[in-house]
């Protein structure tokens, strides 16, 4: 299955938050029912139902053992399950910056951990397969794009290395912008450059300079727009995306932007307690 090829041809309705940091997720009309079908996995994940995500991602393995996208998803699986075990996503470590800073440590499952590197390295071996006979492979480029951003975020959500979090965030900008370049429909892509752009340009001007001196992308306004490309358009990570942006209006002090994203959230994925719990805390 060609996912950005699907994509440009059936209709896609329209979330966030990161490694900080999310829209709706559309099924394909031929294959919504199907059980190897990656959209109904990701709704799943979305809606915390992670065993049954593993299972949908791993019938999408067997049925489609040389696509990336199938390992890279079900990574994307245990990352969410890990960070709602440890309460990563919750809102308020993100809005207060004293409390981002002096975040502790966390003590991660290490068979998770595990399974977690083993589907990301399956995945990456399966993209550059690809793309050494097809560099503008999509759907390869793409999965490269996802496997930067989850290591980013592992690496700095769980493991607490905020550098070698930056490195995995910038290469999935950089992996972005090839696939843009491509192709300007893949909006999910978008989400790597908008995340690179928002948490760096939200630092102080002397950090911004020193940041961009390496590379980085730093412009926070454009960050928002980028964010709102997925939110909007986007796929598989649109209720990311409106998370992050969710996130974003609380730290402006815009609670009603917040309410709408969450409560829009809240009522697509219902099983999910993390929209609604963020939702009682703003209203």
């Amino acid at each position: 299955m060609k996912l950005f090829s699907q994509i440009r041809t059936r209709p896609r309705t329209t979330v966030a938050l990161l490694a900080l940091l999310c829209a709706s997720l559309t099924g394909y009309a031929a294959d919504a029912a199907s059980p190897n079908n990656l959209d109904h996995g990701y709704q799943q994940m979305y809606n915390l139902d992670f065993p049954g995500a593993h299972a949908t991602f791993l019938a999408y393995q067997q049925a489609h053992p040389e696509d990336p996208m199938g390992h890279v998803s079900n990574a994307a699986a245990y990352l969410f399950s890990e960070f709602n075990r440890l309460h990563v996503l919750e809102s308020d470590l993100f809005v207060d910056d004293h409390n981002f800073e002096n975040r502790n440590k966390l003590t991660p499952d290490p068979q998770l951990k595990a399974e977690f590197d083993k589907e990301l390295t399956t995945s990456a071996a399966l993209a550059d397969k690809i793309l050494a006979q097809h560099p503008q492979d999509k759907d390869a480029l793409f999965s490269q794009v996802m496997t930067n951003g989850l290591r980013g975020d592992y690496a700095a959500m769980i493991e607490k290395r905020n550098l070698a979090s930056l490195s995995y965030v910038k290469a999935s900008r950089l992996q972005a912008e090839r696939l843009l370049a491509i192709d300007s429909t893949c909006y999910d892509a978008y989400l790597a450059i908008g995340i690179e752009n928002y948490l760096l340009g939200s630092k102080a001007a002397p950090v911004r300079w020193l940041l961009q001196m390496t590379g980085a992308q730093t412009d926070k306004a454009e960050g928002i727009q980028r964010l709102h490309l997925t939110a909007d358009k986007g796929h598989y990570l649109a209720p990311f995306a409106r998370l992050l942006l969710a996130v974003a209006a609380l730290r402006d002090q815009d609670r009603q932007t917040a309410r709408v994203l969450l409560a829009g959230l809240a009522s697509q994925f219902p099983n999910n307690h993390l929209y609604a719990k963020e939702l009682a805390r703003i209203q």
